[in-house]
């Protein structure tokens, strides 16, 4: 399997998504400048976390911009794997291709901790070696990460089975307690329609070797490559 992990200015976990597939997984993987345009020969794009451009105007509405935006679009509609961990996933909800907009953390402040979300579908190529009702342990660490979308889109987001991830506490209890930053429904990960585009606000590059405190987060890289190692036998 090979993986490009997008690299904007302003991103800052590039090389903690790129040690996890390299040293973690052994899977190939390499560096995609923001401005280079092609895309073949890749499995999965990463889009990662950090602070593109300086979070100036909205998190992730320059990037939505930048050349290879455009090839990941094309890549994404032609059913390739993409991945937006934290700015990454808010860079694709400007780039339309997941639904809804990001805004500041309701308690209007900077958060940085390990938190517990609940997997909502195990039927993705991101979670198929997780169980569904699983709680995972990762970190989020951000500002603009309260997910917002419109009461009738979100009904859809419902009914078409796009949320992936909730906010949980330890024991898989969906409280606002344990929602960080105010996000409507304790979504923490969406989606697209057909399964193949994901993005979610927690880390789990951060949390993918025990020494960290938690490798629940390499369950998601695991599953990509028992995913197309399978759709390629």
């Amino acid at each position: 399997m090979k993986f490009g992990v997008v690299i904007f200015p302003g991103s800052n976990c590039d090389y903690d998504a790129y040690k996890v597939v390299s040293d973690v997984l052994k899977e190939k993987v390499e560096f995609l400048w923001h401005k280079e345009t092609s895309l073949e020969n890749y499995d999965c794009i990463i889009l990662p976390g950090g602070f593109s451009y300086g979070d100036y105007l909205r998190t992730g509405a320059i990037a939505r911009f930048s050349p290879i935006m455009k090839s990941v679009a094309k890549f994404a509609n032609r059913g390739g794997l993409v991945w937006g961990i934290c700015n990454g996933f808010q860079i694709l909800l400007e780039a339309g291709l997941l639904p809804g907009s990001m805004l500041m953390n309701s308690h209007l402040r900077f958060v940085c901790k390990n938190i517990y979300i609940k997997v909502e579908r195990n039927d993705l190529p991101y979670t198929q070696t997780c169980q569904v009702g699983q709680i995972l342990k990762i970190p989020v660490a951000h500002k603009d990460g309260n997910y917002y979308i419109s009461q009738k889109e979100l009904l859809e987001l419902e009914r078409n089975n796009q949320v992936i991830f909730r906010y949980c506490d330890e024991n898989g209890n969906i409280t606002e307690a344990s929602n960080p930053n105010g996000s409507l429904a304790n979504i923490a990960g969406i989606c697209n329609k057909e399964g193949n585009v994901i993005g979610l606000m927690p880390h789990p590059e951060r949390a993918s070797e025990k020494i960290l405190g938690s490798d629940d987060g390499k369950n998601l890289f695991w599953s990509l490559v028992q995913h197309t190692n399978g759709a390629s036998n």
